[in-house]
């Protein structure tokens, strides 16, 4: 009888630690008791003045633009599901691990937030899949062509002169 109340405590407690991690809803963070959400207010209470915006929608610039921008300006960028530090798959999830290896400087944008930007981000690289990760204005891949490069060293070699950039600026 003590074993197995022992073994149903110890379930219950291996658990608890589940039950204060980070949860994803529909557009939504949830850690803790804290909440951030994605997606703009429905409250008509709301002023507008007082509503947030997408920095997509005020900017002015086509999608087509704006990821052709990206990848000019970010030496390295990638298209995830999520962002680097919440990704919210299992690909995106490795190709950031392997970037971080290298202490790269990473952009992102978060694909499932614009349906509009994913498919704008799949015809400017002609690929159809995600994570899409661009190094120097060049598109490299996904996950496991980054994994690859990693492995081979090839990664290091194309980083090399970003890491190295970033170190004399800070």
């Amino acid at each position: 009888m003590a074993r197995s109340l022992s073994q149903m405590m110890l379930k219950r407690f291996a658990a608890y630690p589940l039950a204060l991690s980070s949860a994803i809803t529909s557009r939504s963070i949830h850690q803790g008791e804290v909440r951030y959400s994605t997606s703009v207010p429905s409250d008509p209470d709301t002023h507008e003045d007082f509503r947030p915006t997408s920095k997509l929608e005020s900017s002015g610039l086509s999608l087509e633009n704006i990821v052709e921008q990206d990848v000019k300006e970010n030496p390295v960028m990638i298209y995830m599901k999520g962002v680097p530090d919440l990704p919210r798959c299992g690909f995106s999830s490795l190709a950031v691990r392997v970037l971080k290896e290298y202490n790269a400087p990473i952009s992102a944008r978060n694909i499932l937030e614009d349906p509009e930007l994913k498919n704008a981000v799949k015809a400017f690289s002609h690929w159809p899949t995600f994570p899409q990760i661009f190094i120097n204005g060049e598109f490299i891949g996904g996950s496991d062509i980054i994994l690859n490069m990693h492995q081979s060293g090839e990664l290091k070699e194309k980083l090399k002169t970003i890491v190295n950039n970033q170190g004399t600026e800070e």
